[in-house]
């Protein structure tokens, strides 16, 4: 299990730490608003009202301590831009920031940023479930409940055809296609050998592709 500090959390930043915190994670959520954070204190581990733009407050938080921070601050490019800087300079091993358009995101990459996300072409749930699993390679929500993934094979499923593996079955997801190199297979059949530079993309419940999610 790691731990997530989500600064800054409206409707992106609290979509990534509802999704982490639901992928069984340990969660910390930082907002100024304080209606924010009691709408999201029984979603997260802790929820926290805060400037994190004070270098003190998040030291004092412990945030050196977490695995991946989340700055996901709206509208207030300067602050976004200090809290980037203040983590990266605290110890946090990784860093995820929020962008409102290509020159932000370059200029959060040269304060030290790990990785930018522009929210219209990355929905938070997608980034969530990214962070967290290694084997999940894009992740898109269809409903609520039901999402197509793109996942790389486990171990256990390299050399096996499908029917052998038996997905939905097993884990509850049906294979919609295979990418291989330049070539995507749809609708694969049963006897179709899984390799270890295939790309699986299904479709099923949120809970049936955790089930993939944890066993990476």
């Amino acid at each position: 299990m790691k731990q997530y500090a989500v600064i800054g959390c409206g409707r992106f930043g609290s979509s990534v730490a509802r999704t982490l915190y639901g992928l069984g994670h340990d969660v910390l959520a930082i907002d100024q608003d304080e209606d924010v954070i009691q709408d999201l204190a029984d979603s997260v581990t802790h929820a926290v009202q805060m400037d994190a733009t004070e270098e003190s407050s998040l030291k004092s938080l412990g945030v050196r301590n977490f695995d991946v921070a989340i700055i996901a601050i709206g509208s207030d490019i300067q602050s976004s831009i200090l809290i980037t800087l203040l983590t990266k300079e605290l110890g946090v091993k990784y860093v995820v920031a929020k962008a409102q358009n290509e020159l932000h995101a370059k200029i959060l990459y040269k304060t030290g940023a790990d990785r930018v996300v522009l929210p219209e072409r990355e929905m938070g749930v997608r980034v969530a479930h990214n962070l967290v699993s290694s084997n999940i390679l894009d992740y898109i929500e269809l409903a609520p409940d039901y999402s197509i993934a793109e996942i790389t094979p486990l171990k256990e499923w390299i050399g096996k055809n499908l029917k052998d593996i038996d997905m939905r079955e097993k884990y509850g997801v049906n294979i919609m296609a295979i990418k291989q190199k330049s070539e995507i297979n749809i609708s694969p059949s049963a006897q179709d050998v899984v390799s270890h530079d295939d790309i699986i993309v299904v479709v099923g419940h949120n809970n049936d592709i955790q089930k993939i999610e944890k066993k990476s």
